[in-house]
């Protein structure tokens, strides 16, 4: 993140995942393969993800094409991003529009706390809030388990 910045410009705030690029997760298939990753960005109120118009080509390289969204419809500030494949997002730059005191009157330009949080591996559910593939499993019953018998041909027999 840059020291500073003027009103009404993009800038870009870098994440940066790391870890050891051997550690693999389980597959929603069932095989290894490489580890997703996630980042949350939570910023000052009026500072947002900056509209693909206002980024310049430079800051769009850097992106790529992770999903980046606002976590609530009103809460713009606060970015999430993953599950990503993390060989390719290892280090993921969110573009960022700071807000513009000329039309918004209550933004004032001060010194404030940028919060931000990365996550790596299994366990992630989507910004909207969805399932991921490993996390999708519910009961399709309520009660207590008493007994689980293993039948001859093969399954269980679960009271």
């Amino acid at each position: 993140v840059p020291q500073a910045v003027l009103p009404d410009t993009v800038f870009e705030a870098v994440v940066r995942i790391p870890y050891d690029m051997q550690v693999k997760q389980v597959l929603a298939n069932g095989k290894k393969g490489a580890l997703n990753v996630g980042a949350v960005l939570i910023l000052p109120e009026g500072f947002e993800l900056a509209p693909p118009d206002r980024i310049s080509p430079e800051i769009k390289e850097k992106i790529g094409n992770p999903p980046f969204q606002s976590y609530r419809p009103t809460k713009k500030n606060i970015l999430v991003v993953g599950p990503v494949p993390g060989q390719k997002y290892n280090e993921i730059t969110f573009p960022i529009l700071s807000p513009d005191p000329a039309t918004k009157r209550d933004v004032h330009f001060l010194k404030y706390p940028i919060y931000v949080g990365g996550n790596r591996g299994r366990g992630q559910i989507y910004p909207d809030g969805s399932k991921s593939n490993n996390n999708v499993y519910n009961a399709t019953a309520a009660g207590i388990v008493n007994k689980i018998i293993r039948k001859e041909k093969g399954g269980y027999e679960i009271t």
